[in-house]
């Protein structure tokens, strides 16, 4: 009997959650959560619902969007983290160039989210708005995303900063923004293109690149799923790098 116990407890939902968790490519990560899935033994929807997003990440990390979508909307009926569940497939839409469906999960994760998770999702739909052209709206839920941001608002205020001029307004304090997203922890990753763009505009070319660089050996190195929905962030990236590589800039090409 230990022996049927010790067994059942390795193939269990738990069990099979830390394998895919663990797994080291897309496969193995499938293989293990629709195991886990697959147990006839009752269920935490916890449980189930983490089992889904290890599929979903597969998913995503095999460039699968529509089945990663539908993953998604079988965690968003699960009820459990709907924030969450909202903005996985927020991302899966943004991958299938469904842009305004995407929008419309992110402000019901906004929406849905505890307090301590509204301000990304805004920051999320604000980048969203802000890469479709739609900039007047990205000012108003990233000036939102800022009111609600704690430890990543310099973050959001830089990510304000940039929809503002996009936007045509006069933004005067491009320094003092650059300054507190540099020595904030949120400095690294999406907060390298920031800072590129933002050094940029400043005309520090130098750091600029340093900074562009960066977020593209990042992106471009990190997992798919991450790097879903930055399309428009590594274009303007790779755009800038190269301008600034031959010593122009984007208005003398």
């Amino acid at each position: 009997m230990s022996r049927v116990r010790a067994s059942a407890a390795a193939a269990s939902p738990e069990a099979m959650l830390r394998k895919a968790s663990l797994a080291r490519s897309p496969k193995l990560r499938a293989k293990y959560a629709r195991l886990g899935l697959g147990s006839p033994s009752g269920m935490d929807p916890s449980i189930q619902a983490m089992l889904l997003r290890q599929l979903y990440l597969s998913h995503m990390e095999g460039k699968s969007f529509e089945e990663a979508l539908g993953v998604a909307e079988q965690m968003v009926s699960l009820g459990v983290m709907p924030d969450v569940a909202r903005q996985d497939a927020a991302r899966a839409c943004l991958g299938l160039g469904l842009v305004e469906r995407a929008v419309a999960e992110l402000r019901l994760a906004s929406r849905a989210s505890p307090p301590s998770r509204r301000a990304f999702h805004l920051w999320t739909l604000g980048s969203v708005l802000h890469w479709s052209g739609r900039t007047a709206e990205a000012v108003g839920v990233l000036q939102r995303a800022v009111r609600w941001g704690t430890t990543d608002r310099p973050l959001y205020q830089a990510q304000l900063a940039i929809a503002r001029l996009a936007a045509g307004e006069e933004v005067t304090d491009l320094e003092e923004v650059r300054e507190r997203l540099r020595d904030a922890p949120s400095s690294r990753g999406y907060g390298e293109f920031l800072l590129g763009e933002l050094s940029f505009t400043l005309g520090d070319h130098e750091a600029a690149l340093g900074y562009l660089r960066a977020f593209l050996r990042r992106v471009t190195r990190g997992r798919v799923a991450l790097s879903v929905g930055l399309g428009a962030e590594i274009s303007r990236a790779r755009a800038l790098v190269g301008w600034l590589e031959q010593g122009r800039s984007p208005s003398s090409s």
